[in-house]
C-alpha cells in the first residue's frame, strides 16, 4: 500500500534509495501521505513521537550515534516550528538531520486558511539547503529531493523538504512508477597542500599548542595524536567531550588555568595555535587565547573555518588525521623540543593534588555530588550531559577513558537535552546515563513522553532548585532581580517518574547518594530516575573557594 500522492511517493522513495533508514514521525492530518508511504516501508525503521521539538531532538541523538541523516517528518503550521531548535543544533554540531515537512498548496497560503503559516525556506539561516516541491513539476522536484538528501549525508548537517498537499490525504495506490535518482558523490575531495610553510612555522615555534573541541569518540584519534602527546614542545589540551585521554594531555581546562597570573599567562601563551573538533566548553580558555594571542592559529576543518579566537591565519580543509598525520611524518624532530609540555604537565600535577585534597573536606554541594557521581558510572557506558552547570562541573574532573561522552554544544541550550541522550541510547549497546540539571530537565519533560526508552536508561538529575549557573556567572547577583535569572521552584521529578514508567529515588545527602548508586545501573524492568537535591544557597561559594584553593 502506497500513498497516492505522487511528492510522498518520490520523498519516501528518495529515503529508501539512499538509504534513510529511520524515520521520526509526528502525527498529524495534513503529512497523512508521507506517514502512510514510511510506514509501509519495511526497510525503514520508524519512531512515533507526539512532541515535534522532542521529536526532533530524539532524531538527532540517533543521528549523533550513527552520523547518518534521520527523517523528521510533520504536519503544516506551527508544528514545524518546533523543530527549529534542534536543527540550529544539529547545523552548529554537523549533526546529518532530513527535515521533511507537509504543506498546504500555495493558493491556501496567507488567505485565512487553518494551520497554514509560510513554510517556505522557513529555517533560512540555519540550513544547509530547502527544497520546496511544487505540486506538478516531478522532474524538478526529483531533482530537489535529492540535493537535499545528498547534502544532508555529504555535509554534514540539516535540510529541509516541503511537500504541499491538496486533499484528499488518505487515498492510496497498489503500486508506485519507478523514480529515477543520481548517484551519491563518495569520493572525498581533499585539498593539496604545500608544507613547506607549515614546516617553516611549526620549526620556529617553540610552544604549540593543541587544543581539541568537541569530538567523537575514535581509536583514529588515539593514533594520530600520539605523537605530539610525546612531543616535548607540544601541550595538548582537551576537554570532557573531547573524548581523547592521555597522561600527557590536560583534560581539565578550567582547573589548570583559573589561578593563573598575568605573568602566568603570558609565559604560557602558544606561538602555534592548532584547533579541530566541534565546540569548546571553557569560557576561561577562549578568553586566554583572545587576549593572549598566538602569532599562528591553524584550524582543521574539511567545511568551516572557526575563528574562535580572532587570529585565525589558516583554515586548513582537510580531516585532522589527514593533515596532522603528513606533517608529523615530515617535521624535523631534531629541532626546537624545548620544556612547554613539561611546564604545563607540572602545573597540571599541582592542580591535582589540591583538588583532590580539596574534595575530601568539601561539604555536600553540586561540586562533591559531581565528584560522587561521575565515580560510579560504569565502564564503557554512554555518557550524556545536560547544559549549562552539569557540563562545566563534568569539565573539572578526569572522567573515566572507557565512557564515550555526549552533550549538545552547538548552541548550548538546555532544550532537547533529555530527548537528545534517550534518542541517542536507542542504537547503542552500552547503557546510557544521562547527567542533567533540574531546570533543563523540566524544560525538557515531554522527552518522557517516549515509548522507545530502554529500560537501562538512567538519569540523574542534580536538583538545586533552580537555574544555579546565574549564581556561578558573575552579573545576575550584582541585580535585585536574580530570582527571574535563578527562577527558584520546589518542583520534583517524583510524579513525573510514576506517569512515565519510570522507577524513581531521591537523595538528599552523601550517604542516601552513595546508597542509592548501589544498585543503580544494574538491570530492571524501568528506566530510572535518581533525583539530588543539593543546597542551592553554597554551590557558588563552594565553587569560588574550590578556585581559590588551586
Amino acid at each position: 500500500m502506497y500513498p497516492q500522492k505522487e511528492i510522498a511517493q518520490l520523498v519516501v522513495n528518495a529515503c529508501n534509495y539512499y538509504k534513510i533508514d529511520t524515520a521520526v514521525i509526528s502525527p498529524g492530518s495534513r503529512n497523512a501521505p508521507l506517514i502512510i508511504g514510511f510506514s509501509n516501508y519495511p526497510t525503514i525503521k520508524k519512531y512515533s513521537i507526539v512532541d515535534e521539538r522532542c521529536a526532533a531532538f530524539f532524531a538527532m541523538g540517533i543521528a549523533q550515534q550513527t552520523k547518518k541523516p534521520v527523517a523528521l517528518v510533520c504536519t503544516s503550521g506551527s508544528a514545524l516550528l518546533n523543530y527549529h531548535p534542534a536543527i540550529v543544533e544539529a547545523f552548529y554540531s554537523k549533526i546529518p538531520l532530513l527535515i521533511i515537512s507537509a504543506d498546504r498548496p500555495k493558493r491556501l497560503i496567507d488567505i485565512g486558511d487553518g494551520q497554514t503559516i509560510r513554510q517556505e525556506n522557513i529555517f533560512t539561516n540555519h540550513i544547509l539547503f530547502s527544497a520546496n516541491l511544487k505540486e506538478d513539476d516531478i522532474d524538478e522536484n526529483t531533482k530537489l529531493v535529492s540535493i537535499a538528501i545528498k547534502k544532508a549525508i555529504e555535509e554534514k548537517g540539516p535540510t529541509h523538504i516541503n511537500a504541499p498537499f491538496e486533499e484528499p490525504l488518505y487515498n492510496t495506490v497498489k503500486t508506485i512508477p519507478k523514480f529515477q535518482f543520481p548517484e551519491l558523490n563518495t569520493v572525498q575531495i581533499i585539498e593539496k597542500l604545500r608544507y613547506e610553510k607549515f614546516l617553516k612555522i611549526w620549526h620556529s615555534s617553540k610552544k604549540v599548542m593543541i587544543l581539541i573541541g568537541e569530538l567523537f569518540p575514535s581509536e583514529k584519534v588515539k593514533k594520530y595524536l600520539e605523537p605530539y602527546c610525546n612531543d616535548e614542545k607540544v601541550m595538548i589540551l582537551t576537554e570532557t567531550i573531547s573524548n581523547f585521554y592521555h597522561p600527557n594531555v590536560i583534560n581539565s581546562i578550567d582547573k589548570v588555568i583559573t589561578s593563573f597570573t598575568e605573568k602566568d599567562f603570558e609565559k604560557f601563551k602558544p606561538e602555534l595555535l592548532i584547533t579541530f573538533g566541534g565546540m569548546v566548553v571553557s569560557k576561561r580558555v577562549k578568553q586566554f587565547l583572545r587576549k593572549y594571542s598566538p602569532k599562528h592559529h591553524w584550524h582543521i576543518d574539511e567545511q568551516r573555518a572557526m575563528d574562535t579566537y580572532f587570529c585565525l591565519s589558516e583554515h586548513i580543509n582537510q580531516p585532522p588525521e589527514t593533515f596532522l598525520t603528513d606533517l608529523y611524518k615530515q617535521v624535523d624532530k631534531s629541532k626546537g623540543q624545548g620544556n612547554y609540555q613539561r611546564e604545563w604537565l607540572n602545573i597540571k600535577s599541582l592542580r591535582d593534588k589540591r583538588h583532590i585534597q580539596f574534595l575530601k573536606n568539601v561539604t555536600y554541594s553540586d561540586l562533591k555530588v559531581c565528584e560522587v557521581i561521575l565515580s560510579s558510572i560504569p565502564d564503557y557506558c554512554q555518557l550524556q550531559l545536560g547544559n549549562s552547570s552539569v557540563v562545566r562541573y563534568a569539565q573539572l574532573f578526569d572522567v573515566n577513558p572507557t565512557l564515550k561522552v555526549f552533550c549538545n554544544r552547538g548552541t548550548s541550550g538546555i532544550e532537547g537535552s533529555t530527548s537528545t541522550a534517550i534518542g541517542a541510547s536507542i542504537d547503542v549497546k552500552q547503557q546510557t546515563v544521562f547527567i542533567t540539571g533540574d531546570i533543563s530537565f523540566y524544560y525538557d519533560s515531554n522527552a518522557l513522553w517516549n515509548s522507545y526508552v530502554p529500560k537501562s536508561f538512567r538519569i540523574i538529575i542534580v536538583n538545586n532548585s533552580g537555574g544555579g549557573i546565574f549564581k556561578l556567572i558573575p552579573g545576575p547577583k550584582s541585580t535585585n532581580v536574580l530570582e527571574y535569572f535563578e527562577t527558584p521552584h520546589k518542583l520534583t521529578a517524583k510524579y513525573l517518574a510514576k506517569t512515565y514508567g519510570f522507577e524513581y529515588r531521591f537523595a538528599m545527602n552523601i550517604k542516601e547518594l552513595k546508597n542509592n548508586l548501589v544498585d543503580f545501573y544494574s538491570g530492571s524492568d524501568k528506566p530510572k530516575i535518581l533525583e539530588i537535591f543539593t543546597p542551592s544557597n553554597v554551590n557558588d561559594t563552594i565553587l569560588k573557594e574550590y578556585f581559590r584553593s588551586l
